[in-house]
Formats: C-alpha cells, structure tokens, sequence
C-alpha cells in the first residue's frame, strides 16, 4: 500500500479537494483506496455526508487505543463512499483532545504508521488529510507517509504557510532521520490575477524541482461536487479541474 500525505500549515488552500479528488480517480481506475480524516474539523467525513459524531467508531478509537486493535475492527471502523473501491476513516471532534490527553505517551507518533501497516494488504493506496496545525494528528501522517502532497493556494499569503509547513518537515527528518519525498501542489490559479501569476512564479524560484509544473485551476465545479457529497470525478468527470487532477497523478505515480 502506498501512503500519501495532504498537509499545509494553512487552511483553505485545497487539501480536502486534493485528497478527495486522487482517491476518487484512483478508484475509478480500479486500485483500492482508503482516505483517511485527521482533522477535527472532518471536512473529509462531512464531505461523504457521513455524519461521524453518531459513529461507533472513528479514527479517534485508532489513537486512545493504541496498537491494541487488530485488523478486523480496523476494518470495521471504515465507511464506504458512493464510488466502489473508495473507502473513508471518518474523523470526529473528540481527536481535538489528543494532544492535550495523549500527545505525551510513548509512541503516539507512530499509530497511524502501525495501524495501516495492520491493513496493508486491503488496499493499494491511503491518502491522509491532514488539520494546518501541528500537533499529534500532522506527526502521525507525516511519519505514516511515502509521499507528501503540500498544496498551495497560488497567493501571498498561502506563501506564508508553506514557510512554515517546510520548517515543520525539516524538524521531523531531523528527529526521525527520514528524508521526506514532497511535491508541492499549486491550487485555486487563476491567470487572470497578477497575484496568481507572481505567487506561482515565487513557487518555482524558490522551491525548484520540487514543484509540479502544472496547476489546479480555479474550478467552481469542486465546490458543486462537495454540495452534492460526490467526488469530482463522480460528479463532474470533464471538468477542467478533475482534468488538472489527473494530470497530477499521472506526474505522482510516474515518481513513485
């Protein structure tokens, strides 16, 4: 199973229609996936319509038990979306909590990691969505992870979070002696708009090599798809943005 990703240290710039958008077409292409909601706020669960705080069980159940569930009950913990193949561990308000009741015990940082190792052969691929803060929830999916995906919204300030997101990677390899394989990913570019075109020229000055050269364009279709609790892909195939996404994993998967 590959792991991705999706983080920035700023909200707003993407990271739930990323996710949402890979996984979808990833299914559509037959692979097995599983998208995982790290953030309290659940934006990737409410997008499902998937109501999490009337759940048995959600991600939460994942941390405040440790390793101690077994694959079966992981499995049991997953919703399933509208489109076969995709597969959602929803998220709920309660993970707010774990950095003040667990942040401290030993091995947190790694649950994630040996939770998804538990159902590696049940999927080909598990994107993370990911909350802008850094805390418990963004260590756990950053050391779970191949790949991460940093999208970008292309203007100033969303400049400002990928400084800080980069510091926060730098610090984790340094502790976890991991090399972090990242692309950032530029989103919501309208080539209308100066501040469009001069963040994205910032982007490939200073983050050469590491930038996908395309964009994802500004697309009101993404905010019609989330409405109607669809995948883009699902919802609006022939969009240009769904069109930006797959060229997006084709680039991924071409690195991968």
């Amino acid at each position: 199973m590959k792991i991705w990703t999706v983080a920035n240290q700023k909200g707003g710039v993407g990271k739930t229609t990323t996710t949402v958008s890979l996984g979808g077409i990833l299914a559509k292409q037959g692979k097995r996936v599983l998208l995982i909601d790290t953030d309290p706020h659940a934006s990737l669960t409410y997008y499902f319509g998937i109501d999490s705080e009337e759940l048995e069980v959600s991600v939460y159940d994942i941390f405040a038990r440790g390793t101690a569930m077994e694959s079966e009950e992981i499995l049991q913990a997953l919703c399933p979306s509208t489109i076969e193949n995709l597969d959602i561990l929803p998220a709920t308000m309660a993970i707010a909590t774990l950095d003040r009741s667990m942040g401290n015990r030993n091995g947190m940082g790694l649950i994630l990691k040996k939770t998804l190792a538990k159902i590696n052969e049940h999927y080909d691929y598990a994107i993370l969505d990911c909350p802008p803060v850094l805390g418990v929830l963004m260590v756990n999916a950053l050391a779970a992870s191949e790949r991460v995906l940093i999208p970008v919204q292309t203007e100033f300030l969303a400049l400002k979070g990928l400084d800080r997101m980069m510091r926060t990677m730098e610090l984790m390899q340094s502790s976890q002696a991991k090399q972090y394989n990242y692309t950032i990913v530029p989103t919501m570019y309208d080539k209308r708009t100066k501040a469009s075109l001069e963040a994205y020229k910032t982007l490939l000055a200073n983050y050469e090599g590491f930038v996908w050269p395309g964009v994802i364009p500004v697309d009101t279709k993404f905010r019609d798809a989330s409405l109607a609790q669809q995948a883009p892909i699902e919802y609006c195939p022939k969009s240009r943005g769904v069109f930006a996404y797959k060229a997006l994993l084709e680039y991924l998967m071409k690195g991968s």
